[in-house]
């Protein structure tokens, strides 16, 4: 009996031991991978003086990012003779989408920058896609949705059912409108409508302008749908149907770039989303061997939960899982 009690004891120390060696894992994983994206942002393993096509992916909710600016100056300054900016994106924030337009324009002034679309450039992805000289994408990608939106809950009723009330102190009627605790008055909805439609006038000249469109073709291109590139070429909302192959034909015809000059990708810690941060605690739970959880964590409608969730204010965006 004594050796069973014994052996009892033996095992518990063990799995403590194990459990400890685990955590001690994940937490040596985590202070590296912090370490290298707060230290080196990535980019720095790039070798920026010789001659390359530079590559950079823009994936995701697109919004306002420092690094991301960064790293568009550092290539600016760097030997790349060309820029692909790979734009797979249903957009983001109308003032995250106009900082990145803006640095590609600056960008664009030193290096022929080119748009390529992998899977759609749509809203806020479309306005940073003509930042770029000019716009490839595959047959059946999806372009367009020039339009802007605000969103925002009403909890009101749902507040009166549970009876609770929600009582304010304002400057102004307007202040803090629309709120989501009380019923929306019709002078904050035509606030807010005028905000909207000043940023939809900036979309639509900012597309009359980049692509030379005809008042006809930029009525009818800036309704808010979304096109295939196969509509879109012929309404000028891109400029050849093809991939990244294309474009590197294109710049050794047009730019005197070599196809064979090699591609480099340029990438900061948190381009492209700001919780990539759970891929690397994903990838420590797992090596630790806390797989479940590592697959839980890592899964992509939580990552799109949490990005969609940070979102607010206006919107240039066109994704329909986001309202699933």
């Amino acid at each position: 009996m004594s050796l069973d009690v014994d052996q009892a004891i033996d095992r518990r120390r063990m799995r403590r031991k194990v459990t400890f060696w685990r955590v001690f894992a994940v937490v040596a994983v985590l202070l590296a991978a912090g370490g290298l994206l707060a230290g080196a942002g990535g980019s720095n393993f790039i070798d920026k003086s010789g001659a390359h096509v530079a590559r950079v992916t823009i994936g995701g909710l697109i919004r306002n990012d420092r690094q991301r600016v960064e790293l568009l100056d550092e290539i600016e300054k760097s030997g790349a003779r060309a820029v692909l900016i790979v734009i797979d994106s249903p957009g983001g924030t109308v003032t995250g989408s106009e900082q990145l337009f803006k640095s590609l324009r600056k960008l664009s002034e030193k290096k022929t920058v080119l748009a390529v679309v992998e899977g759609s450039a749509a809203s806020g992805a479309y306005i940073a896609a003509m930042g770029a000289e000019r716009i490839f994408a595959p047959r059946s990608a999806i372009i367009g949705s020039i339009g802007v939106i605000f969103q925002y809950p009403n909890f009101h009723q749902l507040l009166q059912k549970i009876g609770v009330d929600v009582e304010s102190i304002k400057s102004s009627p307007l202040k803090a409108s629309p709120n989501g605790l009380e019923p929306t008055s019709p002078e904050a909805k035509a606030a807010v409508a005028a905000l909207v439609a000043d940023s939809y006038g900036w979309f639509k000249d900012l597309v009359k302008e980049r692509r030379a469109l005809d008042a006809p073709t930029l009525a009818k291109v800036s309704d808010g749908r979304v096109f295939t590139a196969a509509q879109a070429l012929p309404l000028k909302l891109i400029d050849e149907i093809g991939d990244e192959r294309t474009a590197r034909a294109w710049l050794a015809k047009n730019k005197d770039v070599p196809l064979d000059l090699r591609v480099r990708d340029w990438r900061v810690g948190t381009a492209g989303s700001e919780f990539r941060w759970l891929g690397a605690v994903a990838s420590a739970l797992e090596f630790a061997g806390f797989t479940a959880l590592a697959s839980a964590i890592s899964n992509d409608s939580v990552l799109r939960a949490a990005a969609s969730a940070q979102l607010d204010g206006l919107l240039a965006l066109w994704h329909p899982r986001l309202h699933d």
